[in-house]
């Protein structure tokens, strides 16, 4: 069955799609982000409401993908919603920017490096004034940020699951892959995941947007692939979804499924804005995960897991750090009040470092990219 794959930045781009208010939008200016590398460059674009203000736009700064662009017009409208000032054309501006992340395709992040892949020409054009605000998926964002910034807002969550996608209309679920499957991820905590399950299966590395994802798979690639269903939500795309994973079959990443909104410290007109948009519950929940991370010091090399989430008015946690071919998990569950939701996090993290010892963690940072894929793509 061919899967229907929507083109989410053409519609984006013509003014037309459904989620978004009925605008029209003018490519206005171009200009050049830091460049993330000697070899390669950043450019940004400004797509802005085609009317004269008296006040200065508000500047968004996006990642080009459909689903960046999807969460950054998502802000537009609780913005514009919320404030009344910004409810006019021109009062806020939409920038967009390629991050090193989004040029490199033909290898792994954890070949790039990792941390920081898609936020670094972002936050180079927050802190020189270029944007105002940037707009991020939280689990791109490294726990440290880039003296200055600050990240005081998440909006409200969406579900944190990972949709399994099968190429076969025969496989329904996770559970009926056939041996020596070929799964299409490039995120080492799926495939660590993955083959604890079914030591057979074979994990490809399997990178780009959706879209490009999903044409991969339709056209057989690979059997199957694993992709955030909020991801797909947000871009009216769920249907594409053979399954959801519940976390006892795939536990989610940190702070998957949360948008971020980050700026200077010092601008007191966007602190003032986005603030009024955070959801306190879904912040809590991040800097629970965050917390975690921070605690494990992880690489990207070492597969991590966190999610916590509110029931009955406590904050749950539970969190798992594997070796890259799931040959060894560590896993630790939690739970206590809201307000410790850091603490709490930071604990559980101590905890699994503990449990694991220095020498996991030492084999991790020793291990070179080659030896991590190797051990993903054995039969």
């Amino acid at each position: 069955m061919k899967l229907v794959i929507v083109n989410l930045a053409i519609s984006i781009l013509a003014g037309t799609a459904s989620a978004f208010a009925p605008l029209t939008f003018n490519v206005a200016r171009t200009t050049t982000a830091a460049s993330a590398s000697s070899s390669s460059s950043s450019s940004s674009s400004a797509l802005f409401m085609s009317a004269d203000s008296s006040e200065e736009p508000l500047r968004i700064g996006t990642r080009g993908s459909p689903l960046a662009l999807a969460q950054a017009y998502l802000t537009r409208e609780l913005l514009m919603e919320k404030y009344p000032e910004l409810k006019p054309e021109g009062a806020i501006e939409i920038c967009v920017m390629k991050t090193q992340g989004d040029m490199i395709l033909d290898k792994s992040l954890m070949e790039l490096g990792g941390k920081g892949l898609f936020t670094k020409e972002l936050d180079t054009a927050l802190l020189n004034k270029e944007v105002d605000i940037c707009v991020h998926s939280m689990k791109d964002v490294p726990t440290w940020l880039p003296e200055g910034t600050v990240l005081p807002c998440n909006l409200e969550r969406e579900d944190t699951n990972d949709a399994f996608i099968s190429g076969s209309e025969d496989i329904k679920c996770l559970d009926d892959l056939p041996d020596n499957a070929v799964i299409g991820t490039a995120s080492l905590r799926r495939q660590a995941q993955l083959m604890a399950k079914n030591p057979t299966w074979r994990c490809v590395n399997f990178r780009g947007n959706v879209q490009t994802r999903l044409r991969k798979l339709d056209d057989g690639e690979v059997d199957a692939t694993l992709l955030a269903i909020a991801g797909l939500k947000r871009m009216d795309m769920a249907g594409c979804a053979t399954s959801v994973l519940d976390w006892d079959e795939m536990l989610p990443a940190v702070a998957q499924g949360a948008i971020g909104i980050q700026c200077r410290e010092d601008d007191e007109r966007s602190l003032k804005y986005i603030v009024g948009l955070n959801h306190a519950h879904t912040k809590a929940c991040v800097d629970c995960e965050r917390a975690f991370l921070e605690a494990l010091d992880g690489n990207c090399k070492t597969p991590i897991a966190g999610q916590a989430r509110i029931v009955d008015g406590k904050i749950k946690f539970r969190g798992l750090i594997a070796m890259p071919d799931g040959s060894v998990t560590y896993k630790t569950e939690s739970e206590g009040e809201i307000a410790d939701a850091v603490a709490i996090g930071k604990a559980a993290g101590e905890k699994l470092k503990a449990q694991a010892g220095e020498k996991f963690f030492e084999m991790m940072v020793e291990m070179s990219p080659q030896q991590v894929l190797g051990q993903l793509t054995k039969k």
